[in-house]
C-alpha cells in the first residue's frame, strides 16, 4: 500500500461525480494491467448521502461503458485523508474549498480539480444531479484524463523496455502513463497500443 499511488476523488454527495471519477479510473488502470500501483477512493465533503450506494442514472452510465460500481457507498471526506493519499481531486470550486476546509489547507500541493487535468483548471465537472444530464458528466470525467497520468507516480517510465531471450531481439513497451493516456482516449487495450507503439517505433527507428 505504502509503495502504491493514492488517489481520493471528491464531490459535495459522493453518489453521482466523484464515484463515476473512480470506478472510471479504476477500469482505466485495471485495463493497462497497474492494479498494483494504484489504490483508488471516493468520498463526500457534505453528511448527506452518508451510506447511500451510488445514484442509480450514475450507475446505469457506467454500466453503458461496461463499468460496474457494485458495494460502493458514500463516505466523507475527513482530515487524515490528506497524509493517507497522494492526490485529492475535487470535481468543482465548492468541494475545492471544503476540501482545504476539511483538510486544513493543502501545504504539500495535493488538492486539485479534475479539469486542470484537462486543460481546463477554472472549469467544473458538470453535477449531474441539478443537470440530469450524466452523458456530460461522463465527457467531463474522461476529459480529466487526458493529463491525469502525467501527474501520478507510474511505473519506471522512460518509454522503453528492451528485453529477449534471443540476441538481438527487442521487444519495445510503452510507460504505464502511456498507457494510461492511451486508453483514456480511445477506450483501446494495452495490446493494441504495444502493437502501434512498436509500429510507430520502427518507423522512426
Amino acid at each position: 500500500f505504502q509503495d502504491m499511488t493514492r488517489i481520493l476523488f471528491v464531490c459535495h454527495g459522493n453518489i453521482c461525480r466523484s464515484p463515476m471519477a473512480e470506478f472510471v479510473m479504476k477500469d482505466l488502470v485495471k485495463k493497462a494491467g497497474l492494479e498494483s500501483q494504484f489504490h483508488i477512493e471516493s468520498a463526500a465533503t457534505s453528511t448527506e448521502e452518508i451510506g447511500n450506494p451510488v445514484y442509480p442514472p450514475a450507475c446505469r452510465k457506467l454500466a453503458e461503458h461496461g463499468i460496474g460500481c457494485a458495494g460502493k457507498t458514500a463516505r466523507q471526506l475527513k482530515n487524515k485523508d490528506y497524509d493517507q493519499h497522494d492526490l485529492l481531486i475535487g470535481m468543482d470550486q465548492p468541494n475545492f474549498r471544503n476540501m482545504h476546509r476539511i483538510c486544513g489547507g493543502d501545504p504539500d500541493g495535493k488538492i486539485h480539480l479534475l479539469m486542470e487535468f484537462a486543460g481546463r483548471p477554472k472549469a467544473e465537472v458538470a453535477d449531474p444531479w441539478y443537470t440530469g444530464d450524466f452523458e456530460q458528466t461522463w465527457q467531463d470525467v474522461l476529459a480529466g484524463y487526458r493529463e491525469l497520468p502525467q501527474a501520478v507516480k507510474v511505473g519506471t517510465g522512460t518509454g522503453r523496455v528492451l528485453y529477449g531471450e534471443k540476441k538481438n531481439e527487442i521487444t519495445i513497451r510503452p510507460s504505464a502513463a502511456e498507457y494510461l493516456t492511451f486508453i483514456a482516449s480511445t477506450g483501446d487495450s494495452t495490446e493494441s497500443y504495444e502493437m502501434r507503439y512498436e509500429e510507430r517505433m520502427r518507423i522512426s527507428g
